[in-house]
């Protein structure tokens, strides 16, 4: 099966939160990736997701360089959504 991996890098102007991942996450820059398979049998190319992952940086002062997490999709959009509309009120 074919696999195709994208990859965008998601600002967050405030600390945030995600399911499945301990502790805030400060504001700043985060990789994301995301792997799709594509769909065997139909008469033209469809890919699926299986997976998307989020890149955390070392923490300072820590023992992990760094970790990909794999974070529900719809749970990093909320995240994005909650920080956007924090940067609207404090604008």
């Amino acid at each position: 099966m074919l696999t195709r991996t994208s990859r965008r890098t998601v600002t967050f102007s405030h600390p945030f939160v995600l399911e499945g991942i301990d502790g805030v996450q400060p504001a700043g820059d985060y990789i994301v990736e995301t792997d799709e398979e594509l769909v065997d049998g139909l008469s033209f190319p469809a890919y699926r997701r299986v997976a998307t992952v989020i890149l955390l940086p070392a923490r300072a002062g820590g023992t992990t360089l760094a970790q990909a997490v794999t974070v529900n999709p719809l749970d990093l959009e909320r995240a994005e959504q909650a920080d956007a509309a924090m940067a609207e009120t404090t604008a």
